[in-house]
């Protein structure tokens, strides 16, 4: 299992705590990534939101792209995994963009697709938002204009959405390939685009079941195209860790009791109707962002551990964690968590 974490550039991932003790600043988030190189972290997760949608539109959030550029430039090891929405985007300035960071990083920057789903902040910053299906073909085009400038040279493409004539981009990124793509989506449109394009496949949290669904799932379709099976399946998680069942319960219940005049309610009902869903999503998932309550993630370090095996033992190979406060509660899963995982699952080995 490899370790990824949301970077906080919302300020914190609970819709009903106004301050979680960790600021939308570059100082933060720049402490936070490089103590997580330190504490065994593989990968950190940046959101592109230009409005919070967690903290309500007022709140401040910072910007993906150019904050991707500076934690490569401070850390070393982390893989940097960056949001792309193409409705935002010219994908030829976003090609010579992307693969500038990733040299900045040493080839370690890689992009979550993601067709958009908020239409007041698409209203707001000028961004195109159409009907869903029709989002999906304009990122289908997106990803192969992107794979074309990054692969060719010079490169021309002529679409429904984009045309380009003999376009050359240089320096091409580090790994002389297209820069590793992932994404996640649960409606058709998105999974066809995904098991065809993109070469990661991310989930929001979900039960067990519901996972091994997904992953099931695009495994199939993968194969049907004839296409190498993805090697990474990631799920967001939130972690509630504590020593006693007690204080489990305590935070839970201080967690979820979001509010219909929360700052967060509007972006909740906003994702609700905007996006095909394929569970239902109640006010108590949404309470941490990216149902980040719904894997159970909950309990004492023993218990977690075991359920994050589980999740293994279905095709999950990486998990996208949030926590709160970041700083504090990454080290208490990195010491008490992590550990636990490596003997449980070496105690499996050896019995078997």
């Amino acid at each position: 299992m490899k370790y990824g974490f949301w970077l906080p550039v919302f300020g914190g991932w609970l819709r009903n705590v106004e301050d979680e003790n960790m600021p939308a600043t570059f100082d933060y988030v720049k402490n936070v990534a490089q103590n997580a190189e330190n504490l065994g972290y593989d990968m950190t997760l940046i959101a592109e939101l230009n409005l919070n949608d967690i903290k309500g539109v007022e709140a401040p959030t910072l910007d993906a792209w150019s904050t991707t550029a500076a934690i490569a430039a401070v850390t070393n090891k982390l893989e940097i995994l960056t949001a792309i929405r193409p409705g935002f985007y010219n994908p030829a300035l976003f090609a010579k963009t992307a693969s500038n960071i990733d040299h900045i990083s040493g080839g370690r920057i890689s992009l979550n697709v993601v067709s958009a789903w908020w239409e007041e902040e698409a209203r707001q910053y000028g961004g195109v938002f159409t009907a869903h299906d029709e989002r999906y073909a304009r990122t289908e085009e997106f990803l192969e204009v992107l794979k074309g400038l990054w692969t060719q040279t010079p490169y021309s493409f002529k679409g429904k959405f984009y045309e380009y004539e003999n376009a050359y981009l240089s320096p091409k990124p580090v790994r002389n390939q297209h820069i590793p793509l992932y994404a996640g989506g649960e409606s058709e449109a998105g999974k066809q685009v995904i098991a065809k394009d993109c070469d990661s496949y991310v989930m929001h949290g979900g039960t067990i079941e519901e996972v091994q669904e997904k992953i099931e799932d695009m495994r199939k379709r993968r194969l049907e195209l004839g296409k190498i099976p993805f090697d990474t399946f990631g799920m967001s998680a939130y972690i509630v860790c504590r020593d006693t069942e007690e204080e489990v319960q305590a935070e839970l219940a201080r967690i979820q009791n979001i509010q219909e005049e929360s700052a967060g309610y509007a972006g909740y009902q906003d994702f609700i109707s905007k996006s095909q869903l394929n569970v239902k999503v109640s006010l108590e998932d949404y309470s941490v962002s990216n149902r980040g309550l719904r894997p159970n993630l909950i309990g004492t370090p023993e218990q977690i551990a075991k359920t994050i095996l589980a999740y293994e033992e279905v095709g999950v190979n990486l998990l996208i964690l949030q926590f709160s406060p970041q700083l504090e509660e990454m080290q208490r899963f990195s010491e008490k968590v992590m550990p636990i995982v490596e003997q449980l699952r070496s105690q499996k080995l050896g019995a078997l």
